[in-house]
C-alpha cells in the first residue's frame, strides 16, 4: 500500500515538470528518494523519460533537415504532454508506470 503524501508526492514529480522542467523532479527527487521507494521509482522513472526524450528530440531536428524531422519532432512533442498526464495520473492514483519507448538510464 502506498501512502498518500507518497502519491502526492510522486505526482508532483511530473506536475512540477511543466513549470520547472528539470529543477522541480530534482528536488523532490533529492529531498524524497530515501524516504520513500515509490516517490524514487517516479523520479527514476521521470528523469529516464527526460533524457529519452531529449534524445528522440535531437534526432528529429536532425532528420528535419531531410524533410521526415518535423513530424517526428511533433509526434514527440505530444508523446512527452501525453505521457507526462499519465505519468502523473499513474502517480496519484498510486501506481507503478512506466513511459513507452523510455531507454533505462537509472534503475
Amino acid at each position: 500500500m502506498v501512502h498518500s503524501n507518497d502519491k502526492i508526492w510522486a505526482g508532483a514529480v511530473y506536475l512540477s515538470s511543466f513549470v520547472f522542467v528539470l529543477f522541480g523532479p530534482l528536488v523532490i527527487w533529492l529531498l524524497k528518494r530515501n524516504d520513500s521507494d515509490f516517490v524514487d521509482y517516479h523520479c527514476k522513472e521521470y528523469f529516464n523519460f527526460l533524457i529519452s526524450y531529449t534524445i528522440y528530440t535531437l534526432v528529429a531536428f536532425i532528420l528535419a533537415f531531410i524533410g521526415i524531422g518535423i513530424i517526428l519532432a511533433w509526434l514527440i512533442s505530444i508523446y512527452i504532454l501525453v505521457f507526462t498526464v499519465i505519468g502523473a495520473v499513474k502517480a496519484f492514483t498510486g501506481q507503478y508506470y512506466q513511459i513507452p519507448f523510455v531507454i533505462r538510464f537509472f534503475k
